[in-house]
């Protein structure tokens, strides 16, 4: 795994995937709840990620999914949106994102400090849960 600081939006307008952390609450329109951050910018740039995230919830569960038609993997960090961020989810989530970038087979996958920002927990205790999955492919971006 490798850190670096710049917007992960700049990787992803060259062309790589990128990593939105996501929360299992989905809306009564079936849309999931991406209100915040790195999900909230998703959502804002593809309006119609919110019901695909959701319905993707309804029929798998709180599982990571990949989203090929704008290259993001989602990245379940909480079970709803008001809680606190779930060590635990976070570690399921970087065992099915392991398997996500072996099949679609990209070179290079950028992601955020995962339950960090709205997910309340702190880089110190998720930085090494993430080292025990994470090579050199996966790229940490930290906003400057």
């Amino acid at each position: 795994m490798k850190e670096l600081a710049g917007d992960i939006w700049d990787y992803y307008e060259r062309g790589y995937w990128i990593v939105i952390p996501t929360n299992g609450f989905v809306k009564k329109n079936g849309a999931c709840v991406m209100g915040r951050g790195l999900t909230k910018q998703a959502a804002n740039r593809f309006p119609v990620v919110p019901l695909m995230v959701g319905e993707g919830i309804r029929r798998l569960g709180n599982i990571p999914q990949v989203i090929t038609t704008f290259r993001i993997v989602t990245f379940p960090v909480k079970h709803n949106w008001w809680e606190k961020a779930d060590i635990q989810l976070i570690e399921d989530s970087c065992k099915k994102l392991v398997e996500i970038v072996n099949r679609i087979g990209c070179s290079y996958i950028y992601l955020p400090r995962l339950g960090c920002g709205n997910g309340r927990l702190d880089w110190r205790d998720v930085k090494p849960v993430l080292e025990n999955y994470f090579d050199a492919r996966f790229i940490v971006v930290e906003r400057e």
